[in-house]
């Protein structure tokens, strides 16, 4: 490897028999090759840990081993060596940073033993970062979808890694957090610690948040991949996701690597209006789950680019929608928003409007009569002090698409109203009115529901108050 190398220096001494020769430092250069590399990449810090392991032949005694960064982003300070096969025989005796090589550390190691033993070099290291993206092929009748998942990971860290294992961290580690449980302080004391303890201290905290401890004595697991797993911890929330085998991860190159294997998936589609979230049109929507049921569920999906297509029916694709989605933790809906159909036509229509319950405001003072009430007289001055607002609203809904359609409407109200009809209605929030309706192939239908908005002096809360109409609107 280039960048990282291993000198181990032996005092020999040399017998009598050749006087010319004398006991002198000689060096052994030696450049062994990783036997296991881990990669743990965390997105948001810009962070990745990295795990090595290598074997290495030791002479009893004294035992110098040389690490070099030069023209990598390796963190100095993160660096740490400890010893996976005789631990017990083997110690590191001090750590030295030459002023002459500003980009080169020295282990002084002990040993008790001829023979090779297993190292275990961790660091960290920038410029490694990775993103998902979801493919996604419906079948013809749009009843299931095709689901795979890529991760492609970008390498700019100066270092190439040979065969590694990739984990990738989904989520937010509470770094801050950490640090205080660390140190032993309290979270107050936190701000009062000096720079270079919080570094090491943040250090700390990632390495042990991101690690995971070797299941055997000779690696990272004898190769097999780690179990995807969701991590809890305070007011951190995150998964460690592994991709199953092992890849060269060049540096300047990015690779493309299958997080999820295909799956069908069970499909529904909805039509839905709400306008603060897809504005003043019906739009057309897959929704899955992302759970056992479903073929999925073993682990949260990270944030990426999903790319839906279907089936055409002529051996080829039609390609629906690119969207971006944000984390999907286990059992939470998959929602894929394909926009307007063409098929589909929807309209809102004010059928009527008309004001009733007008109260006026008697001679300035605080007395009040409904308009109706006043009758016809000249020495009454008056001025409107509330009234009701009436309007009928039909939501025609054509479906040419030839086959019947799912439909949600969701509609928000401010101030006092009050929603009347025969529908089904339902409140979704205390301002928010939502009902559904199956609109067969074919046919039009026409949905319609009365609102009554009560203003000035006539409102009395601000929420939506649902009541069955006794006649259609």
């Amino acid at each position: 490897m280039r960048h990282i190398s291993f000198c181990l220096m032996l005092l020999l001494v040399v017998s009598e028999i050749s006087p010319r020769l004398r006991a002198e430092n000689v060096d052994l250069s030696t450049v062994p090759d990783r036997d296991t590399v881990q990669l743990t990449i965390y997105n948001s810090e810009d962070l990745t840990l990295v795990r090595e392991t290598r074997k290495v032949t030791f002479k009893e005694g004294a035992n110098p081993l040389q690490f070099s960064w030069a023209n990598t982003l390796i963190d100095p300070t993160s660096v740490q060596l400890r010893f996976l096969t005789q631990p017990d025989k083997l110690e590191v005796l001090d750590t030295t940073f030459p002023h002459d090589k500003p980009q080169m550390l020295y282990w002084n190691v002990h040993s008790e033993i001829d023979g090779e033993a297993t190292i275990e070099i961790t660091y960290f290291t920038s410029g490694i970062r990775w993103s998902a993206d979801y493919v996604m092929v419906a079948d013809q009748q749009e009843t299931k979808v095709g689901f795979e998942g890529f991760v492609r990971v970008f390498n700019e860290s100066g270092e190439e890694y040979e065969n590694a294992q990739v984990r990738l961290v989904v989520g937010k580690i509470n770094l801050v957090e950490k640090i205080a449980q660390l140190a032993r302080v309290s979270m107050d004391e936190v701000d009062k610690l000096k720079r270079d303890e919080r570094l090491h201290f943040q250090v700390e905290s990632a390495r042990r948040a991101l690690s995971m401890p070797a299941s055997n004595a000779s690696g990272f697991g004898g190769g097999q991949p780690a179990p995807k797993e969701v991590i809890k911890e305070g007011l951190s929330e995150y998964f460690i996701y592994t991709i199953e085998g092992t890849e060269t991860i060049a540096n300047g190159w990015s690779k493309r690597m299958r997080s999820l294997t295909p799956v069908e998936v069970p499909l529904k589609i909805q039509y839905r209006y709400r306008e603060p979230e897809y504005g003043m049109q019906l739009v057309r929507l897959y929704l899955m789950r992302n759970d056992v049921a479903s073929k999925l569920g073993t682990t949260p999906l990270p944030d990426g680019v999903v790319r839906v297509f279907r089936d055409n029916g002529r051996d080829g694709l039609s390609f629906l929608t690119e969207q971006a989605i944000k984390y999907i933790a286990i059992g939470d809906k998959i929602e894929l928003n394909l926009g307007p159909d063409p098929e589909v036509i929807f309209e809102l229509v004010k059928l009527k409007v008309w004001r009733d319950n007008i109260w006026m405001r008697i001679n300035g003072a605080d007395v009040y009569r409904r308009v109706d009430e006043l009758g016809v007289d000249v020495q009454v001055r008056s001025t409107v002090a509330g009234w009701d607002e009436h309007t009928i609203f039909g939501q025609r809904v054509r479906n040419f698409s030839g086959k019947p359609i799912d439909l949600e409407v969701r509609r928000s109200f401010d101030g006092h109203a009050v929603v009347r009809s025969l529908l089904t209605v339902s409140e979704h929030d205390y301002r928010t009115m939502q009902y559904t309706a199956s609109v067969p192939s074919g046919e039009q239908v026409d949905l319609r529901y009365e609102l009554v908005v009560h203003l000035d002096r006539n409102a009395k809360q601000s929420n939506v108050t649902l009541e069955k109409a006794e006649v259609t609107p």
